[in-house]
Parts: structure tokens; sequence; C-alpha cells
């Protein structure tokens, strides 16, 4: 596993001095998978692999299996902005992370509580629909999304399907990735990560888009493995690595290293995608312990 980078280190050493290390509390906002291996439940262990306290609001519930989603249906949005406010009330969280939002009426719901009580750190990754093809935000939904929620985002963290369908653009190469990633920061955005882990021309290869300019990231890209989940894990670890007052930058390539690792170490528990094994370093560092 990657080693934390250094503005984490330094946080968590001087945590452990005061308190014996405050986690920081990170929110996630998103679908349930009872599969286990994307949404809220990738969120949970992502966040708490990489130094966070998770709390959550759920805002829809899947049937789904390592081969796809079979049901999707969404909740009240009253009861989505209910868990949000009830996480707020205990004691506000550090970085909020969104993945599945589901509806029209959850977009705007979320995004009138986030103008009342705007979040430190906002990580908007933009689920649209499934790896099977199943819709999970519809246009009214994502308009509301680019119109709504985008203007707060401290970064949008779009795959290369997503990113087509903000952007209005076909994405293959980093090139057109950057182009994407400026369109949708015309939105409001204040900063765009193209994940690129479906990117034809260069697999693995992301591309950051601010104000300030572009950065792209390079990874290993490991043939025949796809692996359910990444794109969760890895924006809420970005996330968390923010709340512990990462730089973007530092942010991204730790979260990124993260999620390399929990590839290669992802095992089979079903007829179809791998799931990633977010406590593999846990597991070893207990087999080892004496």
């Amino acid at each position: 596993m990657a080693a934390p980078p250094p503005c984490m280190s330094a946080l968590v050493s001087q945590s452990r001095e005061r308190s014996g290390w405050a986690l920081p509390r990170v929110l996630a906002i998103g679908g349930s998978d009872s599969s286990c291996g994307a949404g809220i439940q990738a969120d949970l262990q992502s966040i708490a692999a990489n130094g966070g306290h998770p709390v959550t609001a759920v805002t829809a519930v899947t049937a789904q299996h390592s081969r796809g989603v079979a049901v999707s249906s969404p909740l009240d949005p009253a009861l989505v902005a209910a868990q949000v406010a009830a996480a707020y009330a205990d004691a506000p969280p550090a970085a909020v992370k969104t993945g599945m939002l589901a509806s029209r009426v959850t977009v705007e719901a979320l995004a009138r509580q986030f103008r009342d009580a705007p979040p430190p750190i906002l990580v908007v990754d933009p689920v649209i629909c499934a790896s099977s093809g199943l819709a999970l935000l519809d246009q009214t939904g994502i308009e509301a999304l680019c119109a709504r929620l985008l203007p707060l985002a401290t970064l949008v963290t779009p795959n290369v399907p997503e990113a087509e369908a903000l952007s209005g653009i076909e994405v293959h190469t980093p090139g057109d990735a950057e182009e994407a990633g400026r369109r949708i920061l015309a939105l409001g955005a204040r900063a765009v990560l193209v994940k690129g882990g479906h990117l034809a021309a260069a697999p693995a290869t992301d591309v950051l888009v601010t104000t300030a300019g572009v950065l792209v990231f390079g990874g290993s890209h490991i043939r025949g493995r796809e692996v359910h989940g990444t794109g969760c894990t890895y924006a809420s670890a970005i996330t968390t690595h923010l709340a512990h007052g990462c730089s973007l930058e530092d942010a991204i390539r730790a979260a990124k290293g993260y999620v390399e690792a929990v590839i290669g170490t992802a095992v089979r528990v079903g007829t179809g995608a791998f799931m990633a094994d977010h406590l593999a370093a846990a597991r070893v560092a207990w087999e080892d312990a004496p």
C-alpha cells in the first residue's frame, strides 16, 4: 500500500500527540450496493482505510452483484436530506463526497443544504449510469447536477463516459480529457479530474484541470482485471486525504496509489468483476504480527 503523503503524516502525528489521533469525519452520500463492491459500501471502506471516519447518507438502494445492477430504487429526498442534517448536527464533517444521487429532487435538495451550510471540501463523483448500462440519474437530474451542484464543488471526478455526458464531447485521448475537463470547469467547479480507467488511448491516465493549469497523472493499467467500484474508491480516498489537509495534487497521488494497490489485491467473489480488498494491508500486518 502506498505511503501517506507528508501532509497527512504530519497531521496524524500532531493529532496522536494531542488526542490519540482524531480522525477527520468524511460524509459520503450515495447509493447502497448490495454486492458491497461500489457505492456507499466502497466509500466506507476507502475512507476508513485512508485514515478518515466515515458517516453516510444513503440516496438509493440497489440490487446488484458482480455482473451488474439489476434494480435501483431512489429513497425519499426528504429522508436523504434528514441524514445529511443529522451528520451536520452531530459534528460538521471535514469533507463531503457525493456519488449516486438518483433523482433531480435529491440533487436540488442537497444543493440547497450545501448553499446554506457549505462544506469545507465537496467532491462530486457524478454517477450517471452503471457499467451494465442502467441509468442511475436521468437527464433532468444531470441538468440539475450541472446547474446546482457542480458550481459548489471543490473537485468533480467523472470517469470517461461521465465526462462525455457532462461535456458533450467524445473522450478518447488525454487531450480530449483535458478539453472535457475545461468544459466541466466552466460550469463552476473549482477543479475537474477526468479519471482515465476507460481512456482508450492511455488507460489509467488521469487528467486534472483547474484554473491554474493541467496536470496529468500516469498509472499502471492491469489488463484483464476489471474491478468493481474503483471510481467510488478513488473519489472517497481523494476526499479523505483532502480532509487531512493535503493539497489537491498530493491527495490525488496518494489516492491513486491506494487504488492501484487495491486493484492489485482484488479478489473474485462471484462470476463477474473482481472486488477490491480494502483490508489487504491490514490483513498482512495482522498475519505478520507475533
